[in-house]
């Protein structure tokens, strides 16, 4: 049933109430909480939907080939480690793959031996219960706010603020054109061009919008994607231009880490940390260490 035909049936229920009991049911339609499970079930089930129709167009781990940097980056990294899209796989799905071949979650010691040891497992996306409690616990209110995800790579950010916010325009900057055409193929068949646009652009050139943002989000944004040279520079950019007081920063990881593998003198005085309650959501699936590394700062 879609929009159309729910609201005919909808019309057609009202018409055989009592004409003295219509506005009390419209008022407790319009007030009653017992419509919010069924909401949040519904917010769910869209991303969930779109998370499916992504992993039909993605390779299992979620990379292009493009995307050099990212793949050198991980190899440096001090273990092996794969690349398991939070927003894509669930544990239960990661645990599926592993079954039937399709991903590990180990690595030889000694090649044809027994010896294992766990891979390293890093993620480029907030899962769908990070996605809500970003939205739902973190952030405060988004109505009349302007929103802005730096790389935003599958969309994940922009989705999740679609439905679990009222952000009236959230704009998502992807330099990678392949994932701009994935997401403006999302956002058409989810109809969410209504509040989200993709730019296809270098955040280094956004200066205007940078000004402009309510709320800016970067999720390892520049860590496996900029050589460090290139991550002081985007650094410096995001700090001389996101100087709107009181707006808010979202940094995965927190600012401080960020800034000390780069072994740079960048003063954090433009901003102050929030405290941000991680054991306030506590869902059946939540990862609660992934919810730590949320950090929420608000410009001064």
């Amino acid at each position: 049933m879609n929009l159309w035909e729910a609201q005919s049936e909808i019309k057609k229920l009202l018409s055989h109430v009592k004409p003295s009991d219509v506005r009390g049911l419209l008022t407790w339609i319009r007030c009653s909480d017992e419509f919010d499970d069924f909401l949040s079930n519904n917010q769910t089930k869209v991303l969930k939907n779109i998370s499916e129709d992504l992993r039909g167009s993605l390779p299992p781990d979620a990379m292009f080939s493009s995307e050099v940097t990212a793949y050198n980056k991980m190899q440096q990294c001090s273990r092996p480690t794969i690349h398991v899209d939070s927003f894509l796989y669930d544990e239960d799905q990661v645990d599926f793959l592993c079954e039937d071949g399709t991903m590990s979650r180990s690595y030889c010691l000694t090649c044809g031996s027994h010896r294992t040891a766990p891979l390293d497992f890093i993620s480029h996306s907030f899962s769908i219960s990070e996605l809500c409690f970003l939205f739902e616990n973190v952030l405060p209110d988004l109505s009349g706010q302007l929103v802005v995800d730096v790389g935003s790579r599958l969309g994940t950010v922009l989705y999740g603020g679609h439905v679990f916010s009222s952000a009236s325009q959230l704009i998502g900057l992807e330099i990678n054109e392949e994932f701009v055409k994935l997401q403006n193929n999302i956002l058409q068949k989810y109809k969410m061009t209504d509040r989200i646009q993709v730019l296809h652009t270098d955040v280094l050139l956004q200066n205007v919008l940078l000004q402009k943002a309510d709320v800016l989000i970067l999720n390892n944004v520049f860590e496996f994607f900029m050589e460090p040279s290139e991550q002081v520079r985007a650094w410096r950019f995001v700090m001389e231009n996101f100087r709107k007081k009181g707006s808010l920063l979202v940094c995965v990881p927190g600012l401080q880490e960020s800034l000390n593998s780069l072994q740079v003198d960048l003063q954090l005085g433009w901003v102050e940390e929030l405290p941000v309650d991680h054991k306030v959501y506590l869902g059946g699936d939540m990862d609660q260490d992934a919810l730590t590394q949320i950090h929420l700062y608000r410009v001064m």
